[in-house]
């Protein structure tokens, strides 16, 4: 059990009280900045200027490295404390690991060693690991073992994609990001599976939650370790009958967990609809995959961007809104305008998968208005809760 000096733990910076307020922050705001710099890169505005590598090297890293790796530290630092008991890192300890963070970002300037961008941004999975598996031992709380493992995994898909940037390698810059993409979704179906029911059966107040089917937690998780290893590897970069059985596996799984947890009064509630929608983009990114690898879809960039614009960032974005209002000590009311942020990023996703092979440079023009308005409401919603004390006085 933690023991926590209340007095000392105000006096800490209300951005640095716990890991979700500086991640949440800075990583929303990456993904506000990043997808407005990709486009503009992509056609040619911003002439010479371009990070090491170049946009589209930028843009596979940071969408899945730093967008999605800044809000999975900041949500595990912060579950960590509450699964353990053990204080999670806050004040200067916190500070450090966010420091690594904003110094990766800026590691991608032209006149950084590759080195550095490599050991930045790779030391930054490592830390988080290191600490969350820190947290989980001292209880020894295996089930979330898996999730250290994951992030290890993440750490060396980022070696393997920054060397590839390094080495001007495009195959393992690919295998890299692909890979980490498809970690992204084991975390996703792993805290998913977890959060998803609890948070359906809370917010409609129903006596218990659907339980969970280990066996087929077990097998979607090993699923997506695999295809994730596929990747990482360069085995999935080709399509594969066998890789097109592993995804189907995976779609089917991910369907027949959203059947189960389908409940209608949920459609009326925003915080939760936005969660299952953002879980429906996975099982449509894993059967457009298994097309794709059987040879009947002619393109994977549809699927792809199904599961990091519409099920990745969805999931992301519907977590931050509720995450960010029950640990702030604010009741889990959505704010007024958060709903139509959740409806822009769904039109952005639809927009992404299913008009550019039609209108390419309209439709990726409008995919970045309707994402960059989804996280500025965001931003302007909840920015100010997360650098302020918590309602309830509490510290955290």
């Amino acid at each position: 059990m933690r023991i926590i000096d209340k007095r000392k733990a105000l006096m800490i910076p209300p951005l640095l009280r716990l890991g979700f307020r500086p991640f949440f922050l800075l990583g929303s705001g990456l993904a506000l900045l990043a997808i407005p710099l990709w486009i503009l890169g992509l056609f040619g505005h911003l002439g010479s200027l371009q990070p090491s590598g170049g946009w589209l090297a930028w843009h596979r890293h940071e969408l899945v490295f730093g967008f999605a790796g800044a809000i999975i530290a900041g949500f595990l630092l912060t579950a960590g404390q509450t699964w353990t008991g053990q204080a999670a890192p806050s004040g200067r300890p916190l500070l450090v690991l966010v420091l690594v963070w904003l110094a990766a970002r800026l590691a991608w300037l032209p006149l950084v060693p590759g080195a550095l961008l490599v050991l930045l941004n790779v030391g930054f999975f490592v830390l988080v690991a290191l600490t969350l598996g820190r947290m989980l031992w001292a209880v020894r709380q295996t089930r979330n073992y898996p999730i250290v493992v994951v992030l290890l995994l993440l750490a060396l898909a980022d070696a393997v994609n920054l060397l590839g940037v390094w080495q001007a390698n495009d195959a393992w810059q690919r295998q890299g990001a692909l890979g980490a993409v498809w970690l992204v979704a084991a975390l996703m179906g792993l805290i998913g599976g977890r959060v998803i029911p609890f948070f359906t059966q809370r917010g409609l107040g129903r006596v218990q939650q659907v339980a969970a089917w280990p066996k087929l937690d077990w097998a979607l998780l090993l699923g997506s370790l695999l295809v994730a290893v596929l990747h990482v590897s360069g085995v999935a970069l080709q399509a594969s009958w066998l890789v097109a059985v592993v995804f189907l596996a995976l779609g089917v799984g991910h369907a027949i967990r959203l059947v189960r947890w389908f409940d209608p009064g949920l459609l009326r509630v925003p915080l939760l609809w936005s969660l299952h929608l953002a879980y429906a983009w996975l099982v449509l990114a894993c059967l457009g995959m298994a097309l794709w690898h059987a040879g009947l879809l002619g393109n994977a960039s549809p699927p792809l961007h199904a599961l990091t614009v519409g099920s990745m960032a969805g999931l992301i974005l519907a977590m931050l809104a509720r995450v960010s209002l029950g640990h702030t000590g604010r009741p889990l009311v959505l704010p007024r305008g958060m709903a139509a942020g959740f409806i822009l990023l769904n039109v952005a996703a639809l927009v992404r998968v299913l008009l550019v092979e039609v209108w390419p440079a309209l439709s990726l023009w409008l995919a970045m208005l309707c994402w960059a308005a989804a996280l500025l409401i965001y931003l302007g919603l909840y920015a100010p809760m997360l650098c302020r004390p918590r309602v309830d006085g509490h510290p955290g």
